[in-house]
């Protein structure tokens, strides 16, 4: 039987009706380079805060379904080894296998929604990758995002992928992709991908309308919102495309596919532009907090 762990911050915040952001935890153990992922999670958690949300970042400890960390549990998450990356495939094996795991944007929507957490912040999403028509490479997070009613605030799916399959895949299935505040779909670290957005809205408040009528209409899935990175942040596509197709070129030719792609190429990338991508990364992801954190209150 499936039993939901809530921290003492979350389950006051539960009590008491309060606005809660989900946030994942791959980006913990399988995304960031310690000392610098504790870091990052304890700022993410705080933004979050600041904007008057409360924080409940996702994972699986020992077994059990954790919504909403503690300082100490974030702290050993962080320095854990081992570590699964957990999908919509792999959740539940790990939690009947009492393992550790971080969970990835399709497995922390599962969580959240089944928390009755209607709000999740992350920095990009999976998607489509690159010569997908040849090995079928495709994420779960697309799936999960046309059957799951959670609003993913994103900055776009990852620039590492190819975004106009991506961007098809999610039309295709039905999920409402919006720019905010946009009319082009960003890609990640940069504002621009020469795509337009399909949808466009301004407010928190116009978001969580939009999704409160989608449940009100019975129409599974979420929306996913494209949250440009802040524009002093930005690596511009002309910089970032050649450090990408190189990162994929090395993929190709070590063999590296599945779930070893994304964080081998982050790491290619990050080597490329001498650590520039992990700062923008981080300020992304601190942007789609704070989004995050209003959007949950204008759903209150």
């Amino acid at each position: 039987m499936l039993k939901l762990n809530f921290s003492e911050e979350v389950q006051a915040a539960r009590d008491a009706g309060l606005p809660l952001v989900a946030l994942e935890s791959t980006i913990i153990t399988h995304g960031l380079p310690q000392p610098r992922n504790l870091e990052v999670a304890q700022q993410a958690e705080q933004q979050v805060r600041d904007l008057g949300a409360v924080p409940a970042t996702i994972a699986v400890l020992g077994g059990a379904l954790q919504i909403g960390l503690s300082r100490q549990q974030l702290e050993q998450l962080s320095k854990a080894t081992g570590v699964w990356k957990l999908s919509r495939a792999d959740l539940a094996v790990a939690i009947s296998q009492g393992v550790t795991g971080a969970t990835t944007v399709a497995a922390t929507m599962i969580a959240a929604h089944l928390a009755g957490i209607s709000v999740f912040a992350t920095g990009g999403i999976g998607g489509v990758h690159r010569g997908a028509e040849l090995d079928f490479d495709v994420s779960a997070d697309l799936e999960e995002l046309a059957k799951t009613p959670v609003i993913v605030v994103s900055a776009g799916a990852k620039a590492i992928l190819d975004l106009p399959k991506t961007l098809e895949v999610l039309e295709t299935k039905g999920v409402p992709v919006i720019g905010y505040q946009i009319n082009e779909l960003p890609a990640f670290w940069s504002r621009e991908s020469g795509l337009n957005a399909p949808l466009r809205l301004d407010t928190a408040g116009e978001i969580a309308a939009a999704f409160q009528m989608r449940c009100s209409l019975g129409i599974e899935g979420g929306q996913l919102i494209a949250n440009p990175v802040p524009q002093e942040m930005e690596i511009p596509a002309s910089i970032i495309s050649p450090a990408i197709d190189t990162a994929i070129r090395a993929a190709q030719e070590q063999g590296i596919k599945g779930k070893e792609a994304t964080p081998f190429l982050l790491s290619e990338v990050l080597k490329a532009t001498d650590g520039r991508s992990l700062e923008t990364n981080v300020a992304l992801l601190l942007n789609n907090c704070r989004l995050a954190a209003e959007i949950a209150k204008a759903l209150v």
